[in-house]
């Protein structure tokens, strides 16, 4: 991707991947520049007119109702910052800050802030030179919108709190000046709109979707191999069943599956004297399971990709109404849409990590797992092999059950009383980090188990696709011939899937 423009329209998850995670560059549109100085132009006429407008003249929440001297309006967004920039816990990674970067300017750049036009660039800027505002993961109720993580950003703007510059963690203001760009002093209402809206929620919420989206594309490749592997039928797989019930996702689960699986020699091996009528659930029920989730899945993504182009600080400036503009007070900072996306993907990606642990213990269990060797292990009894497999992956998805819990139905009444319902929409996206990452290793372990579960049907090939991901598996985990840790295979495996190495796969 060459690069993205910010124009204040929606960005794809893709988009916000491509600049967060891989270093591409962005740019403001022209068009959204006129906007923008549309907007600040009606903001300073409104002060020219003495007119008194929240947060543009007065104190904010439930000091709204203090008007504030004309010649105290810039001190004021200053210490606004300052005071709002409380968040505790360990930093954003590089990839959310850069994405908060995008997301907040792209937001101003619908014109609807009343900022500057420099403000947005600025923000640009700092993306672009891989200046990275050191923002604390806790402290935003979501509502009105993630306030402490923008102010740790908004800090940086002008030239305070700290950064990440070229891999060093240092002051805002020295990140800022080796990298070439001048902090900026601002102007009546500008602390506002950098600290009103929901793009730290977006921003981990968000990258977290897309990684969850690769595991739920890439279970259909484990469960694929491990079909293989326990020398399952692909029979539930066939259209008629799933055009029967026609969801989406179910039918290109199905469809995936049964294109991994075509040409098996496994499977013809065992065909005629296969005596089993059906296959466990865990197996057979992939698509309807896998689909299921993709569907889920895809809601959150659409939920995401209509914030990423959404004003969500307040006031807002319609600087394009008839005659003169105006400007309106509402409520779009407040995150409910993502809080209720986010525990959504939360309880379907942990019952993703339930199917494919149940899958990992039908290839381990010797009572179930069609004549493989107890625990697939090169000499049972002396080795364990992969017994620990399915116990590290019962521990990790007890503790996405426990995170799944919504945090949407935890509001807290805030500020004085004045922000009395709040979204804990932060709260949701942290968590569904924590959950994305646990199945993306219960994925590898999977994968692993499978791989080695192939191996025991040699010679007979699996098909052809489910081999390719096999040599995959194999070039970043080595055969288990003898029992080692696998506590460094389990991080490079999931490493890799989650740097896209296995993306070849997906449906």
């Amino acid at each position: 991707m060459s690069g993205v423009i910010l124009d204040g329209q929606p960005l794809s998850l893709a988009e916000m991947e491509a600049v967060a995670v891989y270093g591409c560059k962005a740019q403001v549109a022209p068009e959204a520049v006129r906007r923008v100085r549309a907007g600040r132009e009606l903001i300073e006429r409104i002060l020219a007119d003495g007119q008194t407008v929240y947060g543009v003249n007065t104190g904010f929440g439930k000091l709204a109702d203090v008007r504030v001297a004309p010649d105290k309006l810039a001190q004021l967004q200053t210490n606004l910052v300052r005071s709002h920039a409380g968040g505790v816990g360990a930093p954003l990674d590089e990839a959310e800050a850069r994405a908060m970067l995008l997301l907040r300017a792209n937001v101003l750049a619908k014109g609807l802030s009343g900022c500057r036009p420099e403000l947005v660039e600025l923000l640009v800027a700092m993306l672009n030179a891989g200046v990275h505002p050191v923002i604390p993961e806790k402290g935003s109720v979501g509502a009105s919108g993630d306030l402490a993580p923008l102010a740790h950003l908004a800090l940086v703007v002008i030239g305070e709190g700290e950064a990440f510059y070229a891999g060093e963690r240092m002051s805002g203001a020295e990140a800022m000046r080796r990298a070439g760009l001048k902090p900026i002093a601002l102007g009546a209402k500008e602390g506002l709109a950098l600290l009103n809206g929901t793009q730290a929620m977006t921003a981990v919420g968000g990258l977290a979707t897309v990684r969850a989206r690769r595991v739920a594309e890439l279970a259909d490749v484990a469960g694929a191999m491990s079909l293989e592997a326990l020398m399952g039928t692909p029979a539930a797989f066939d259209a008629r069943i799933h055009k029967a019930r026609p969801h989406a996702g179910q039918m290109a689960s199905a469809a995936h599956l049964l294109r991994l699986l075509e040409g098996s020699e496994i499977r013809e091996a065992h065909r005629v004297r296969d005596t089993r009528v059906q296959d466990a659930y865990c197996l057979r029920c992939m698509p309807q399971v896998h689909g299921a989730v993709r569907g889920a899945l895809a809601h959150v993504t659409g939920v995401l990709e209509t914030e990423t182009g959404s004003a969500t600080d307040n006031p807002l400036v319609f600087a394009d109404e008839p005659g003169e503009g105006t400007v309106i007070s509402g409520g779009n900072f407040h995150g409910a849409p993502l809080a209720y996306a986010f525990d959504y993907a939360a309880i379907v990606l942990t019952d993703l990590a339930g199917i494919m642990e149940r899958r990992i213990d039908r290839l381990l269990n010797p009572d179930i797992n069609e004549g493989l060797p107890a625990f697939l292990s090169p000499d049972p009894g002396l080795s364990s092999g992969f017994m620990m497999a399915q116990i590290v992956a019962a521990a990790l998805i007890n503790e996405c059950q426990v995170l799944a819990h919504p945090s949407s139905t935890g509001s807290i009444p805030t500020d004085g009383g004045k922000e009395d319902h709040v979204s804990m929409g932060m709260t949701g996206a942290l968590k569904l980090r924590t959950i994305v990452e646990n199945a993306e290793r219960v994925l590898a372990m999977e994968l692993m188990c499978a791989a080695q579960g192939l191996e025991y049907r040699r010679p007979l090939k699996a098909s052809r696709e489910v081999e390719r991901v096999y040599d995959a598996v194999r070039a970043v985990v080595a055969h288990l011939a003898e029992d080692r840790s696998a506590a460094e295979d389990v991080a490079r495996l999931a490493k890799a899937i989650r740097a896209g190495a296995l993306d070849e796969w997906r449906a």
